[in-house]
């Protein structure tokens, strides 16, 4: 038996092997971890042989998503939680005639530059054996075991031979078909291990986010496929023509919650607000998928605890809903996507280069919008959509900013004065939704409170987006940053101004939804009653559940969906995977 602090003598007759990368052999070893670098879980080792870049997104990325089959890795790994378990004795202390079984135990090697959670540990005549639990069934191959998984016990049964206990073997128990698997430790699958320890930290010590599997079938059920986005990268590298839109993280939804004195608190595993005079509500948390609160309301300390637990962003508005700022929700814990957008926030060609196409999509969706919807003649509709269409041809040619800017406000102001063209008669007629330009700050009349109150429901959906797809949502490339203004969200709602936020507006008042007496005016300006708010703020998240095509990639996907597509590709485009970012212009 080894001494505790002598490393067993496969440890040490194991040398990492050298890199082998697709491009050719590199000779080059990963060197020991030092004592304030992070050491290799076990389970990133997994997941590198499984896939590279699932294992960098996780590991070195900070990212994180689940889904039914992470929720069962859960629940199979409970049972090794539930209870006490005895100690595992030293080496020294382990008799070779007695039998232990312990659980969920931590071991690390500095000098291996490894780590891992121990499911299972069990003790006879003398000799230890680490057991991993999976889920789902044995699988019918000749090693027993696929190698993600035989790698993974392979660093368990390394890191007990460093601490110095005798460990010939290792296994596998798979929780659905309940089956246990023997995994012998060749000196083939220790090799294999240590060289993929190796790549990892090589990889993430460069900084290289390793490309996508191609048409993978892991990529079907892996829980990072809504972040990873691989057959949307492909397409840019190869033309590979995407299989299906990346589904949903979770189909919550948002609640939004204005009432002034409200309480939200929580009960179990609900959300309960309570309004004077009213019932009680609760809304369990997994249907939450944010929580916008506007105005005074309060939230308990235990209903944050929880929300910040579950990754669920809290939203804070004015009573009038201009966006303030958020809580929770912050995605990766990680600067590494943040840090290529300030690299490219602080290149003005690049910058330019991003906001003469940012310009042109929001003309032109501005463009289609008209098309599609104009009820006035045609005679006057032909002109101000070959005026819209010079407009966006000429931005490309722009030499600065300002000049941009000067196109932008040309285009804008000829959109909306076509915008009442867009409403139904009834609408048309009544002289409270007369309107005949943009005004804001504050808005003048009851259409522009709505496209206000529009804009402001978008900056908050595109900032929370944002914030997951670990973005700063303050640091735009467009607008000039401002104390408590999203720079970046305001960037990226451009384009979606007209098919979202005034779409959303013109249906709320061509349906008939708000009337004249919703609308309050005071001090010059005109605001939403709180019961015509609650009615646009549905018109608004209506429009976000309906589907549309992607311009780009084909298939179809909710409004609601696109936008954090939409999000994770930008952070895609600056990290300079994709050449770039594919702005959303409908046909």
């Amino acid at each position: 038996m080894c001494p505790s602090d002598t490393p067993s003598p496969s440890a040490q007759t194991v040398p990492a092997q050298p890199l082998r990368s697709r491009q050719g052999e590199l000779d080059l070893r990963a060197p020991s971890a030092a004592t304030d670098e992070l050491l290799v879980p076990a389970r990133m080792i997994n997941e590198w042989i499984y896939c590279p870049r699932l294992a960098v997104l996780e590991w070195s990325r900070g990212e994180w998503a689940g889904n039914a089959d992470t929720a069962a890795g859960r629940r199979a790994h409970t049972a090794t939680e539930a209870g006490p378990a005895p100690a595992l004795p030293p080496p020294q202390a382990l008799a070779d005639d007695r039998t232990l079984k312990t659980r969920r135990l931590l071991l690390a090697s500095e000098r291996l530059g490894l780590t891992a959670e121990l499911d299972v540990i069990e003790a006879d005549e003398g000799a230890v054996v680490p057991v991993d639990i999976k889920t789902g069934k044995r699988p019918h191959v000749a090693e027993g075991a696929h190698l993600p998984e035989r790698v993974q016990v392979c660093v368990q049964v390394l890191l007990l031979r460093e601490a110095g206990y005798r460990c010939d073997e290792g296994a596998l128990w798979f929780a659905d078909s309940r089956e246990r698997v023997r995994v012998d430790l060749t000196d083939e699958l220790i090799a294999t291990t240590l060289r993929a320890a190796s790549e990892l930290r090589l990889s993430v010590a460069a900084g290289r986010l390793p490309p996508p599997l191609d048409h993978s079938p892991k990529c079907v059920r892996c829980s990072l496929l809504p972040v990873c986005l691989p057959d949307e990268v492909n397409w840019f590298r190869k033309g590979a023509i995407p299989r299906t839109p990346p589904p949903a993280a979770s189909p919550a939804l948002p609640l939004y919650v204005q009432a002034p004195g409200a309480r939200i608190t929580k009960k179990d595993f609900t959300l309960v607000v309570q309004v004077d005079g009213e019932a009680e509500r609760s809304i369990a948390f997994d249907e939450v998928s944010e929580l916008v609160i506007a105005g005074p309301v309060s939230l308990t300390t235990p209903a944050i605890h929880e929300l910040l637990r579950r990754d669920v962003p809290v939203a804070w508005m004015s009573s009038g809903f201009w966006y303030l700022g958020s809580t929770g929700g912050q995605g990766p814990r990680s600067a590494a996507v943040r840090t290529a957008q300030y690299e490219a926030a602080g290149d003005p060609a690049r910058r330019l280069a991003f906001a003469r196409e940012l310009v042109a999509a929001k003309i032109r969706n501005g463009r289609t919008m008209l098309r599609r919807n104009w009820r006035g003649s045609e005679e006057a509709r032909g002109p101000a959509l070959d005026r819209l269409a010079l407009i966006a041809d000429r931005v490309p040619r722009a030499e600065t900013t300002p000049a941009l800017l000067g196109l932008e406000g040309e285009a804008a102001a000829l959109y909306f004065r076509a915008l009442p063209r867009l409403f139904t008669e009834a609408v048309a007629a009544l002289p409270a939704f007369a309107f005949d330009r943009r005004n804001r700050r504050p808005p003048a009349d009851p259409v522009n409170a709505c496209l206000s109150l529009a804009y402001a429901l978008l900056t908050r959906t595109f900032s929370s987006a944002i914030a997951i797809a670990g973005l700063d949502p303050w640091k735009g490339l467009y607008h000039v940053e401002r104390p408590g203004r999203p720079a970046l969200a305001l960037d990226l709602i451009e384009p979606f101004r007209p098919v979202l936020a005034d779409s959303a507006v013109l249906m709320a008042l061509n349906n008939g939804e708000l009337a004249p007496d919703d609308f309050i005016h005071a001090a010059g300006g005109c605001n939403l009653k709180p019961a015509a708010r609650r009615r646009l703020v549905a018109a608004y998240e209506r429009r976000l559940d309906q589907e549309t095509t992607h311009p780009v990639f084909g298939y179809q996907v909710s409004m609601r969906r696109l936008i954090q597509i939409q999000a994770r590709l930008f952070a895609r485009w600056l990290g300079g995977e994709i050449p770039r970012y594919p702005h959303y212009m409908p046909r």
